[in-house]
């Protein structure tokens, strides 16, 4: 007589406790010994009432006024023989690129480069200072920009104000 056998597949189990295991050691070891980027941080001269202040020529200086509804008004050179010109602050780069660029080239044989004024308005949001901080580094300016909140002019105010954005 003939034997019937009857047998059955059976699947193979595969114990992953070992491989998980290396996976958590592994994840704590790159978590452990991996350096995160630190912040970091942009230097900012603010002027001071005391001390003595590094003349800086009239011909290499870029004040940009932030005025009210993301607006900015910028010249180069000094306020009362200066004409600002208004633009919305998302095309401001391309303005401190291109005086950048006449600085660098009218200052070629000493070096310098352009000097940046901030003042911020009453009317100004803290974002739009420091959208014009990033613009900066965009550009590649390397002079730390002064922030002169305290010291605008009176013919500057006169400005703004005519021109709506005070």
């Amino acid at each position: 007589m003939a034997e019937l056998t009857t047998s059955r597949k059976m699947s193979p189990k595969v114990d992953l406790t070992a491989m998980v295991d290396l996976a958590f050691l592994l994840i704590t070891f790159f978590m452990l010994t991996t350096s995160l980027n630190k912040p970091v941080a942009m230097d900012i001269a603010k002027p001071e009432d005391k001390g003595i202040q590094m003349p800086v020529r009239a011909s290499q200086t870029m004040t940009i006024l932030l005025g009210k509804d993301n607006k900015v008004a910028w010249y180069m050179g000094e306020a009362d023989q200066a004409r600002p010109i208004i633009t919305p602050l998302i095309e401001i780069r391309s303005f401190l690129v291109d005086n950048k660029n006449k600085v660098e080239t009218l200052f070629a044989d000493t070096k310098r480069s352009i000097f940046v004024i901030i003042k911020p308005t009453s009317a100004a949001k803290y974002k739009n200072l420091v959208d014009v901080m990033d613009e900066l580094h965009i550009a590649k300016i390397s002079n730390a920009p002064a922030i002169d909140d305290a010291h605008i002019t009176p013919e500057e105010k006169d400005f703004l104000t005519k021109n709506k954005l005070l």
